[in-house]
């Protein structure tokens, strides 16, 4: 069961094929020098202009025709407005063309997954700009993420609280990753150590978005493209102004 997974939640974009759980293919393009030896060099631009040529690349690193392919998972947010409207739009464009399911996880849980083989709390945060942060708290076990808390926008301040409410009385270990935590990681690790551990906050969501989805494609639990749309959590600027 091959899977195509995207993900434009954040300024990384990134394009996987998996395979049984397994990554076949993967491209990432995001900020430079995020990831040496990685990014096409020959990409530039915004998500709109590089999301069809990261999969076209993966598609053919992995000799995968679009419709070999069991279905696309795709991202949903939280996460920036305009890269979640074109990876949706893309996905939607793409499966109504070639007669594919979809399936939408949430940024969070995938970015969370990237957690693997850790035991404790992970905390998966996003920054939302605006001194906020997009975040969840899950419990690892070296599998799936368990969810702990709902998807949230929350000041840094509000995050550090919900994680000390959170934690565990024995001061395990607990890891946040995603482009948040590398973002705020003094300000995180002077709160919370010596504990905090902060991963890498540019690695490809894409991968664990395609296996979190596999499941679901085996029971042939696809979502409606009709009504599948964005998590934002919060109004665009343009509805803000208007209000």
């Amino acid at each position: 069961m091959r899977i195509l997974g995207i993900d434009t939640a954040s300024p990384t974009a990134s394009v996987a094929i998996v395979e049984d759980g397994a990554l076949v293919a993967e491209e990432i393009h995001g900020r430079a020098g995020a990831h040496p030896g990685k990014i096409l060099p020959a990409l530039k631009g915004n998500h709109a202009e590089i999301v069809l040529p990261l999969i076209q690349s993966v598609l053919a690193k992995s000799k995968s025709a679009l419709d070999e392919l069991a279905g696309i998972a795709v991202s949903i947010g939280p996460g920036s407005f305009t890269g979640l409207r074109i990876g949706l739009a893309t996905v939607k464009g793409l499966a109504y063309d070639w007669g594919l399911p979809v399936v939408g996880v949430s940024t969070l849980l995938a970015n969370a997954a990237r957690a693997k083989d850790f035991n404790g709390l992970i905390c998966s945060m996003l920054d939302a700009r605006k001194s906020e942060v997009y975040m969840a708290l899950f419990q690892g076990d070296g599998r799936r993420p368990a969810r702990v808390t709902e998807d949230a926008i929350t000041s840094l301040q509000g995050a550090i609280e919900l994680v000390q409410s959170s934690r565990s009385v024995d001061d395990r270990p607990m890891i946040f990753v995603g482009d948040g935590a590398k973002a705020y990681e003094k300000i995180l690790i002077d709160a919370l150590a010596p504990s905090a551990l902060i991963a890498d906050g540019h690695a490809s969501v894409a991968a664990e978005v395609a296996v979190l989805a596999a499941e679901r494609f085996q029971r042939s639990a696809s979502d409606d493209l009709g009504t599948l749309v964005p998590i934002y959590l919060r109004p665009a600027e343009a509805e803000t102004r208007i209000r």
